[in-house]
């Protein structure tokens, strides 16, 4: 039995399943702040900083809540070459909104 399951390293050994993040986001707004709060208080955070400085917050389909020490940007890169990595491997010639494009317009040529 094999898992497809993609992991996203999020720093210092840490990961997530790619598939379960909803957002990343920088936590230096009020906003993030409080949210980081709530998750503490209904014991849905997770801090993977090492006990460094968080640099982005990671929300789950869970509704979990995961503190990081890598910048957002970073992370969001990683996620977004890890998803066309997964759409190679699975469709010779990418993702799917691009093979669609591709018949659609084969499609106009013929018509």
């Amino acid at each position: 039995m094999s898992c497809k399951c993609r992991l996203l390293n999020i720093g210092f050994g840490n990961s997530v399943v790619a598939e379960r993040i909803i957002a990343i986001v920088n936590p230096n707004s009020a906003p993030m702040k409080r949210l980081r709060e709530e998750a503490r208080e209904a014991k849905r955070l997770i801090d993977a900083t090492q006990g460094r400085r968080t640099r982005s917050i990671i929300i789950t389909d869970s509704n979990h809540v995961i503190l990081s020490a890598i910048q957002a940007e970073t992370i969001s890169q990683r996620l977004a070459t890890d998803l066309i990595k997964a759409y190679g491997e699975s469709n010779e010639e990418g993702c799917p909104e691009v093979q669609e494009e591709k018949s659609s317009k084969r499609k106009e040529k013929a018509a």
